[in-house]
């Protein structure tokens, strides 16, 4: 088949691009740069995927058979309107459209399924708004015309390549038996997937001819509490974990920022908890699921050729609120 990627140079695309040749498809990117990291193999696209315009200018001429949708603009945004955009610009009898959504689509609450109400067009967050407008739109496309949409809903993803500062961060700290922050009560759920199992969701949706109109959590079935999830990861390095609560009010206090500089955990691990219920995954499109200890020791291995210097950490902003929480816990005692 004659696929279109759009974005696949980072972490999930670069995985499902590998899948892909390996299998035999004809891929081509679309993304900003001039280049890629696949050689020849690869035929290479420039356009802004906000911009349907630029799309079409890009791929004139051309035909696709399937088209991977999995770019998200984290500094502008893509909402739902510059996705259909993007779904109606691109040339070809298409098949199959595989949006990569997120578990973020469904707002906020525990436990849901994929026929569930998505959040709503004016959810505060932009993130989450745009996730679930742009399934609304696409389904919507379904709807009218059969356009072949299959939307993935995944909500963590760990894993080898993973640009995120998340496992590598508990990594950093344990290797060198450093306390690890666990903010709060440390019980806000998390649940995660393993990249190679949300690649196969993609990969098997290609050709699956019950896939087109629906949405598929992907996901480990159950889900962990934040400190569960700490000693998942010492576990990697038979370790028990030295875990230092923090009251959130403290983090607050000092400006700690579950998205980035300066962090206190993982990034974006701090978040108000969103579940999912897995299982259309397994019976539709035969995916097996990796256990999170078994994806974690594999990730682990690819941690210890590419980690960071020692010299470029800095722990001073983590000690200090693991100071103030102590003497917090120490005169909540005196009372």
């Amino acid at each position: 088949m004659r696929v279109l990627v759009i974005g696949g140079t980072l972490f999930i695309g670069k995985s499902l691009v590998k899948r892909l040749l390996a299998a035999g498809h004809e891929v081509t990117l679309l993304h900003r740069k001039a280049e890629h990291p696949f050689g020849r193999r690869v035929k290479n696209a420039v356009a802004d995927r906000n911009d349907a315009a630029s799309i079409r200018s890009a791929l004139a001429g051309q035909k696709f058979d399937a088209v991977y949708d999995i770019a998200y603009d984290w500094e502008r945004g893509t909402t739902g309107a510059q996705v259909e955009a993007t779904a109606k610009a691109i040339p070809g009898d298409i098949s199959r459209y595989i949006f990569m959504s997120s578990v973020a689509a469904y707002g906020d609450g525990l436990n849901h399924g994929e026929d569930e109400p998505l959040a709503s067009d004016i959810h505060p967050d932009p993130y989450v708004r745009n996730k679930a407008t742009s399934e609304r739109a696409l389904f919507r496309m379904y709807h009218e015309s059969r356009f072949p949409v299959v939307t993935m809903r995944p909500p963590f993803v760990y894993g080898p390549e993973n640009p995120f500062y998340r496992e590598a961060f508990f990594w950093d700290r344990m290797r060198r038996d450093r306390p690890v922050i666990v903010p709060g009560d440390g019980n806000r759920l998390m649940q995660f997937v393993y990249v190679d199992d949300l690649v196969s969701a993609c990969f098997n949706a290609l050709e699956k001819h019950t896939a087109p109109g629906r949405a598929f959590n992907v996901a480990d079935e159950k889900p962990l509490t934040q400190v569960e999830v700490v000693h998942e990861f010492a576990r990697v390095l038979g370790k028990e974990p030295v875990i230092a609560r923090v009251p959130r009010d403290v983090i607050v206090r000092n400006g700690g920022n579950a998205m980035g500089e300066p962090l206190y955990f993982g990034t974006y691990y701090d978040l108000p908890p969103i579940t999912e219920v897995i299982g259309r995954v397994k019976r539709v499109l035969n995916v097996t699921l990796t256990p999170f200890a078994a994806g974690l020791r594999e990730t682990y291995k690819w941690y210890l050729k590419h980690q960071g210097t020692a010299d470029s950490l800095d722990f001073g902003f983590e000690d200090k609120l693991i100071a103030e929480g102590r003497q917090t816990a120490r005169a909540g005692q005196s009372f």
